[in-house]
């Protein structure tokens, strides 16, 4: 039978819609992939959303005043800096004194608005919200599996499935929720319908849905980020998903059954939190001094930023014997630096760790497809790793049972019996692995190999587009390094967020060597020279790839054609690699915990217990899309993304749209995980590693049951003492006329939203690569530098 809907459930139900899109989306353990936890509020700016997240959440959006009086008595937070903070935030009335002022005011944490379980359990003795989450969460970890169960449930839609768990779950009525089963299968069969049911049983509002169903969703953490994940990775396919909506019914169904338990003790409490939710969000007084202080520390790192770029260097001539191309990641800023130290023949290149090829690809001895591109777009090529002799049979199946193998011991029904049976035998890999002589494979498949029948003309197409976007239509060396990067670590199960997120959480090996045998093909050569880029024929391209724990690069040398001639040059390009690699190790032993020399850093990769194998992105604070030499000899201390570009040899800018659209939308997912993971690690970090279990190989949770933890773990931003990652919002500095920058951020309004309401802080730089214009929103530039304003642009 078709449900109709009346007009008031159609807006309960537009409710529902809304708050759903507020939720950012979370990926599995296997290919964690940043994401910005402040996606859904993208469209409006910093005070609305602390608002709006104080109301539904109970946290806050910026750091507490206390960190920036630090920096403010450190004299990195400026009077200048102040000023331009109040100027970003115009309704806030009040003079700088008045904001130094308020470095020392403490402010009381923000309140949520209670649920009706936290209602309900303040009238018995009963914690009603973390048993809730208990049981949605105990019912969700097996509907999500995938692979750590050894019965998998059967998968359906989400509602359908968790209403038959629910009325087969007696737990609820052990606990006082007489008639919950029953409850649950008198629902009916459509989410739609189970969700306006008891919205009207509860006298849900209209007015009241999005901020009240957006407070559920905020209490089903992982859960709801990972349902919000599933409609994200349909709508890149055009498919419909509905779970985020289905699992907040779910969470409804408690919360109607709970009203009806209690409502002679609660029903008036009740009526006014809806009356509190059907209340229009404005920021408070404090949340535009928040807003302010955060735009000045935005401000003094921007400031800072061009400090570091106004540096006078060297500049040198010579024309390069070597390129050596690295992802963007700021991981790689530090060891491209003391490459180009070791070697002033040596010229390094910024570039999306995918190089331009976005596979799904079947990794060797692997039945799983893997996205070794960016999650924002749609994979584009079928690839795999080649089976180069029949013997590899063995590794196979060695592989397979190893897998096998770990879904067993880790498996609820077998994980004791393993422990129990194996014991004995398997104290040696305890020892081994306690003595950290374990090293993880990384990037050890054989060549991978473009599937399917792709033709000639399609290859050199895919050639000359990375070759243009790379900016390397000419001015080619003899060899060209093409190096991906990943992380050797063990035992971490958010592995996956160390790996290159260009390439979908793996590492960046496989988009590497296809891109190095595509440039290296004969045949794809030739047709280049029709297209205008003329390769030259002794130029050689190589992949490696770049362990961002150890700093070490391995060379795909059995990739590399037989014939070729450039035997020195490699012999150089390792010399220095390894050189470098020190350097690097040098630098960084400096910023992690108990690494008091190189080697320490190089056993962190192997140590079983070791928390923090590395920093990852943290303290990531600008992305620089500008020729190398505006970067080149300049400290930028591993903070920067840092992307080649020449706007002079984009014709019709099409490059800048390609950087402004994916590059930069992704690096600002990382920037503000790190950041939310940062000022609010409850709502939008991982919590701590030494209390996680994995839960149905998709997710962590903190002991044995709850809500699952999206973000990065403390341990990924906090040292212990202190944060490791200053929350500060990305300042994106292009060097490309403003015409041209604007243009494209009309053409793409999601993009600049994120610049519009300050999500982002975005410069662009002049000919002496200075940041010279600051965008203001809208289509506005500010003068920077006392230049005169063109039309529709404000001087500052």
């Amino acid at each position: 039978m078709v449900e109709r809907f009346s007009g008031p459930a159609l807006e309960i139900m537009a409710g529902a819609k809304t708050a759903a899109s507020h939720i950012p989306p979370l990926w599995a353990l296997d290919a964690t992939v940043a994401v910005n936890p402040y996606v859904g509020q993208a469209g409006e700016p910093l005070q609305m959303a602390a608002a709006r997240l104080a109301r539904v959440a109970g946290v806050r959006t910026v750091a507490e005043r206390s960190h920036f009086k630090a920096k403010f008595d450190a004299k990195e937070l400026t009077l200048s800096d102040l000023e331009a903070g109040l100027a970003e935030v115009p309704e806030l009335t009040i003079t700088v004194d008045d904001l130094i002022a308020a470095l020392s005011q403490d402010v009381a944490a923000p309140e949520t608005l209670p649920t009706l379980a936290d209602l309900a359990e303040d009238v018995s003795d009963i914690n009603w919200p973390d048993f809730v989450a208990e049981r949605i969460g105990h019912w969700a970890g097996g509907h999500y599996d995938v692979g750590q169960a050894l019965w998998p449930a059967p998968k359906t839609r989400a509602w359908l499935s968790w209403r038959s768990f629910a009325q087969r779950d007696l737990t609820p009525e052990i606990f006082g929720l007489t008639g919950f089963a029953s409850r649950v299968a008198s629902m009916s069969m459509s989410a739609r319908g189970a969700l306006t049911k008891c919205a009207e049983d509860m006298g849900i509002t209209a007015a009241a849905s999005e901020s009240y169903f957006h407070t559920l969703l905020m209490r089903l953490g992982g859960w709801g980020q990972l349902a919000s994940g599933e409609a994200f990775r349909a709508a890149l396919q055009n498919e419909g998903n509905n779970d985020i909506t289905d699992l907040l019914t779910a969470k409804l169904v408690f919360e109607a059954a709970l009203l009806a338990r209690y409502k002679d003790k609660i029903g008036d409490r009740w009526k006014d939190v809806l009356e509190a939710h059907a209340q229009p969000i404005v920021p408070s007084q404090d949340d535009l001094i928040d807003a302010a202080l955060q735009a000045a520390a935005d401000h003094a790192a921007a400031r800072m930023l061009d400090e570091t770029l106004s540096q006078p260097v060297a500049e040198t001539d010579q024309t390069p014997d070597i390129q050596a191309a690295f992802c963007i990641d700021v991981r790689s800023e530090i060891f491209r630096r003391a490459l180009e130290a070791t070697d002033k023949r040596i010229e390094t290149i910024g570039f999306a760790g995918f190089f331009g090829i976005a596979a799904a690809h079947n990794s060797f001895a692997s039945d799983v497809t893997e996205t070794r591109g960016p999650v924002l777009i749609n994979t584009g090529a079928e690839t795999a790793a080649s089976d180069p002799q029949d013997t590899d049979t063995l590794t196979r199946v060695a592989r397979r049972v190893t897998r096998a193998w770990g879904r067993f011991r880790l498996a609820a029904v077998s994980s004791f019996a393993f422990v129990e049976a194996t014991g004995p035998l398997y104290l040696g890999k305890l020892v081994r692995d306690s003595l950290a002589q374990k090293n993880p494979d990384l990037g050890t498949d054989p060549a991978p190999v473009l599937a399917g029948d792709v033709s000639l003309e399609d290859r050199i197409g895919m050639a000359a587009g990375i070759l243009s976007a790379m900016s390397l239509k000419s001015g080619l060396a003899k060899l060209v390094l093409l190096a991906g990067h990943g992380a050797r670590v063990v035992n971490n199960p958010h592995a996956s967020a160390l790996q290159c997120g260009a390439c979908g959480g793996h590492a960046g090996d496989v988009n590497a060597r296809l891109v190095a045998l595509l440039l290296n093909d004969p045949e794809v050569r030739s047709g280049l020279v029709e297209k205008g880029l003329n390769v030259p024929a002794d130029t050689l391209f190589v992949a490696g790839l770049h362990d961002t724990v150890t700093d070490e690069v391995t060379l795909y040398e059995g990739d590399l054609p037989k014939d070729h001639s450039q035997s020195e040059a490699l012999a150089a390009l390792k010399s220095a690699l390894r050189q470098a690699a020190k350097v690097t190790r040098t630098e960084r032993s400096a910023r992690l915990p108990r690494a008091d020399s190189t080697l320490a850093i190089m056993e962190r990769a192997k140590n079983w217990s070791e928390t923090r194998p590395e920093w990852g992105l943290a303290g990531c604070s600008a992305f620089i899309a500008a020729p190398r030499s505006r970067t080149a000899g300049r400290s930028l201390e591993g903070r920067s993304f840092l992307h080649n570009y020449t706007w002079q040899e984009d014709e019709g800018f099409g490059v800048l749209e390609l950087i402004l659209t994916a590059p930069v939308v992704v690096a600002s997912w990382i920037s503000l995980q790190y950041y939310g993971s940062s000022v609010a690690p409850d709502a939008f970090g991982a919590g701590n590693k030494l209390l996680h279990n994995v839960t149905g190989g998709i997710g962590v949770i903190e002991g044995n049951g709850g809500v699952l933890r999206g973000g990065l773990p403390w341990q990924s931003v906090h040292d212990g003492d202190r944060f490791m990652h200053d929350p500060v919002r990305l300042s994106v500095a292009v060097e490309a006329p403003r015409e041209a920058i604007t243009d494209i951020l009309n053409r793409h309004p999601g993009v600049a939203d994120l610049f519009d309401n300050g999500w982002l802080k975005l410069f662009a730089m002049d000919e002496e690569g200075r940041l010279a214009w600051r965008y203001s929103g809208k289509g506005q530039w500010t003068s920077l530098r006392g230049e005169v304003a063109a039309p529709g642009i404000a001087a500052e």
